[in-house]
C-alpha cells in the first residue's frame, strides 16, 4: 500500500504516524509520500515521521517531496490535511471580520467562508491530479471546512473521497462514557460543525429523554472556549448538539469573547506549532509529544486510519463520515454532503438512512444552513461575487448585506494571492 500525505509539514502528521504504525499489522503500508510546499516543515515533520516507523519496526519508505504529482503517481490512499495560506490567513479569518461586528472563525461565519473560498481550487486541483495519477485511490479529506469541501469534491470531480472531522468521534465516545453505556447506538445527524445527536440506544431502550433531562453535554474541542449547553437549551432542541453549536446559539457571547481575547486561537496556534516544531527537530524523539494534544486534533490518528483499515480490509464498519446523501436523510437533496453514520467497506460508504427525525430544528437548520453551503462551493467555482453575497446572507453568523460586503472586500484584499477566481 502506498499512502500520500497531502500537507505533511503540518504538526499534525505525527497523529496520522501513530496511528498508521498501530495498524501496521493490518495495513500493508511499503510507501509513505509526504508532500508540502513549506520546505522547512516538511524536513521537520518527514524526518520524525521516518524516525517514528523506523523506531516501530516498519518496513516503509518514506519519501518527503514538495511535487504533488511524486506523491500522489501511484497511491491507494491520500490523506489531505492542508492550509491554503497557513495560519496567518487563519489570523485574517478570525481578526478582520470582528471589526464589522460578526464572529471570526476557522469553520463559521465568513472566516471560514473564506477559508473554503481558498482551499476549494486547491483541492480540486488534487483532486484533477488523482484522476489521472491514482485514479482507484481514496481521498480521506480532513481539510477544513471539511463538509463544504466534501460537497465540492464530489461535485466536481469523479473521484472517491470521504470527509472527515474528529468531532463526531470525539462527540460519541463522551457520551458512551458519561451515560455509562458503552454499546450505545447513537444516531448522529448533521453538516459538519452543525450537528446533533438525536437517539442514544442501547439494549432496545432509547436514552436521550434521560440525557436531556441531565442536561448532558458532549465533551467540548480544545480548540473552543466553551461555556456548554445549559439543561433547558438542550432540552428546548430536543438533541444533544456539538460544540460548534455554541457559536450559532451563543453568538453574542461568542462575538464578546473574541472581542476581548488577547489573542486569537490562529495566534496562539502559531505558537503551539513553533514550540511543536521545536520539540520535532530533537533526533532522539521518535513518538509523538503530549503537547500536539493542545492544539485540538485529538484522536484524528484513531479517527483517519481507522478508516483506511475499513476500506482496505472491508470491515463493514460503521463511521460518522462526511459524503452525499444519496436519500439517506429525506429533508435533504441527494447532492448534499452530509455528516451521518455510514459502513464503510471495500466498496467505500453506504450512508445508513434516518428514517422519521420529528425534530423540525434541525431539519430547518441543517437545510438553511446547505443553502449556505451550496452557494459558497458556487462562488469557490464560478467565481461569482453574486454567489458569494448570497451565501453569505444566508448564513446566520453574517446576515447583513452592509457588513457582509464590506468585510468580503477586505477579506478578499487581505487573501488576494490565494484567491484566483475572483481575479478579473
Amino acid at each position: 500500500m502506498k499512502i500520500a500525505i497531502i500537507g505533511a509539514g503540518s504538526t499534525y502528521t505525527p497523529e496520522l504516524m501513530e496511528g498508521i504504525i498501530k495498524r501496521s499489522g493490518s495495513l500493508p503500508v511499503r510507501e509513505l509520500a509526504l508532500m508540502d510546499i513549506d520546505a522547512r516543515k516538511l524536513d521537520i515533520v518527514g524526518d520524525l515521521s521516518a524516525r517514528m516507523a523506523a523506531a516501530a519496526g516498519m518496513d516503509c519508505r518514506v519519501v518527503k517531496t514538495q511535487e504533488l504529482d511524486e506523491a500522489l503517481s501511484g497511491a491507494d490512499f491520500v490523506l489531505g490535511q492542508i492550509r491554503v495560506g497557513k495560519l496567518p490567513a487563519r489570523v485574517l479569518d478570525e481578526q478582520i471580520p470582528l471589526k464589522y461586528g460578526m464572529i471570526g472563525q476557522e469553520t463559521c461565519g465568513i472566516g471560514g467562508f473564506f477559508k473554503a473560498m481558498r482551499t476549494i481550487p486547491v483541492m480540486l486541483d488534487i483532486a484533477r491530479r488523482m484522476e489521472t495519477l491514482c485514479p482507484d485511490a481514496w481521498l480521506i479529506n480532513f481539510s477544513n471546512p471539511a463538509g463544504i469541501l466534501t460537497e465540492a469534491i464530489l461535485n466536481h470531480s469523479k473521484i472517491k473521497m470521504l470527509g472527515l472531522c474528529n468531532v463526531p468521534y470525539n462527540m460519541t465516545k463522551s457520551i458512551r462514557s458519561k451515560m455509562e453505556l458503552p454499546e450505545a447506538r447513537l444516531t448522529y445527524v448533521g453538516l459538519n460543525h452543525l450537528s446533533w445527536i438525536t437517539g442514544i440506544e442501547q439494549d432496545g431502550r432509547d436514552y436521550l429523554q434521560d440525557a436531556l433531562a441531565q442536561g448532558l453535554n458532549s465533551e467540548t474541542m480544545k480548540n473552543i472556549p466553551s461555556s456548554g449547553f445549559s439543561q433547558e437549551l438542550v432540552q428546548t432542541i430536543g438533541a444533544i448538539p456539538s460544540s460548534y453549536l455554541e457559536y450559532y446559539y451563543f453568538k453574542n457571547k461568542k462575538l464578546d469573547l473574541l472581542k476581548k481575547a488577547e489573542q486569537s486561537r490562529g495566534q496562539r496556534c502559531m505558537e503551539i506549532e513553533e514550540e511543536l516544531l521545536g520539540l520535532y527537530e530533537d533526533a532522539k524523539l521518535h513518538t509523538k509529544p503530549e503537547l500536539l494534544a493542545s492544539r485540538g486534533g485529538a484522536n484524528y490518528s484513531e479517527v483517519a486510519i481507522s478508516l483506511v483499515d475499513a476500506i482496505w480490509n472491508d470491515k463493514q464498519e460503521e463511521h460518522v463520515v462526511n459524503l452525499l446523501n444519496q436519500g439517506a436523510l429525506d429533508f435533504m437533496e441527494d447532492t448534499d454532503a452530509v455528516e451521518i453514520t455510514a459502513v464503510i467497506g471495500k466498496d467505500g460508504a453506504k450512508p445508513i438512512p434516518v428514517r422519521g427525525l420529528d425534530n423540525a430544528h434541525i431539519r430547518d437548520y441543517m437545510r438553511m444552513v446547505k443553502a449556505y453551503e451550496r452557494e459558497t462551493v458556487e462562488a469557490a467555482v464560478s467565481g461569482s461575487e453574486e454567489a458569494a453575497m448570497r451565501a453569505l446572507l444566508m448564513n446566520p453568523l453574517v446576515g447583513d448585506y452592509d457588513a457582509a460586503r464590506a468585510c468580503f472586500d477586505e477579506l478578499k484584499e487581505a487573501h488576494r494571492d490565494y484567491l484566483p477566481q475572483f481575479r478579473s
